[in-house]
């Protein structure tokens, strides 16, 4: 299979690693099944940074609802991402990967410190790089960060995998006659409210030229058919 990007950033949801029938946070079958496909993007001699989201675990909008003040919620979701970014090195490694954890919160026990060029380093030598505990503040969500991660280590492209085979204007789960976009500009998102994801991502993304392609994560190969340039989901430019 041939590949359409020597960079990218692969943002997933936390949701995407649990199991809502077995009401498991990080399901092993689950895992194994998004480290297979992160790997075998890998040895096609692509470069992979990962942003993982925590709503599995804790998301930091929930925290409201139990009496958490926002900024505090906001951390127990950064915290979040580290247990699944961990998880999800743990897999890879077992399957054969080198993987680098890096974090936006000091925990030198745990991760190395995001620093920038350390992060572009250990792309250029074939490293899976997981970037966890979102930008380090709150009020950011992971698709913020995801975007700025890109426009730091200059990657080719954003891949958001959802539960969704792209950008509609309402939920097709919700409405039979949701209308899927193939193509969409960032002013277009910004101007529909699409909540693909968030407006200061999507302006960010914009600022830097950097596209984003949304796609199904459930469907079988997906990221490698997205990282060749085959027709699949919406992508955004």
């Amino acid at each position: 299979m041939k590949k359409n990007y020597k960079r990218i950033i692969l943002k997933i949801s936390g949701e995407i690693l649990g199991s809502r029938t077995e009401g498991e946070p990080i399901h092993a079958q689950s895992l194994e099944n998004i480290c297979r496909e992160i790997k075998a993007v890998a040895d096609m001699g692509i470069e992979v940074g990962l942003v993982v989201g925590g709503g599995n675990i804790f998301r930091g909008l929930q925290g409201s609802e139990k009496g958490i003040d926002r900024t505090t919620g906001d951390s127990m979701g950064m915290l979040a991402t580290v247990i699944n970014g961990l998880a999800i090195m743990d897999r890879l490694e077992k399957m054969g990967a080198v993987v680098r954890v890096q974090s936006a919160i000091p925990m030198d026990k745990l991760a190395e410190p995001y620093i920038q060029r350390r992060a572009i380093r250990h792309l250029e030598r074939g490293r899976i790089v997981i970037f966890v505990a979102g930008t380090g503040n709150p009020y950011f969500s992971t698709d913020t960060t995801a975007a700025l991660r890109a426009s730091e280590i200059s990657a080719d492209i954003i891949l958001k995998a959802t539960k969704v085979d792209g950008i509609y204007d309402k939920d097709p789960h919700k409405f039979e006659d949701a209308k899927k976009f193939h193509k969409l500009t960032y002013m277009e998102c910004l101007e529909k409210r699409l909540s693909v994801m968030d407006a200061t991502a999507f302006s960010l993304c914009m600022d830097n030229g950097l596209p984003i392609l949304v796609f199904d994560l459930q469907q079988e190969q997906s990221i490698r058919t997205a990282v060749s340039g085959e027709t699949i989901g919406t992508i955004v430019s």
